[in-house]
């Protein structure tokens, strides 16, 4: 998916809503904003305005796209999961540049609380993107 950059090139950080609305597109993308309180919004209690002004805020950071179909608006993801996730690492990380032995520990200690195969994955993923490893 190609993926637009904010004005300022920072990932724009994201609410609690924010992100399962973009975890239900990544996971049906073309979803309408009734659609999409039936997956998010009504389990949490909200209308579908909510959802609604939600999808708004993620198009203005352009982090979707919408094709309007009969009266309603259909929401893509304009940027892949990887991709977001990595811009909004990229920009944590960005905020300590004086320390950079500090942000790669805590990068490696949160990896090791994902899962046991985390640092395993992650050190895979190192190897492959240095030419080192082989791919699956």
């Amino acid at each position: 998916m190609p993926g637009k950059e904010s004005p300022s090139n920072r990932t724009p950080p994201l609410g609690e809503l924010e992100i399962a609305v973009m975890e239900a597109l990544w996971r049906a993308p073309g979803q309408s904003a009734k659609n999409l309180h039936a997956t998010v919004g009504s389990a949490r209690g909200i209308s579908v305005n909510t959802v609604q002004s939600t999808l708004d805020r993620l198009y203005r950071k352009q982090l979707l796209s919408r094709t309007k179909v009969a009266h309603a608006f259909h929401y893509q993801p304009q940027v892949a999961r990887q991709q977001l996730i990595a811009g909004l690492i990229n920009d944590l990380l960005g905020r300590f540049t004086n320390d950079a032995r500090s942000s790669l520990a805590a990068f490696v200690d949160a990896a090791d609380q994902l899962d046991e195969g985390a640092l395993d994955e992650l050190e895979q993923v190192l190897k492959e993107r240095r030419g080192e490893g082989t791919s699956s």
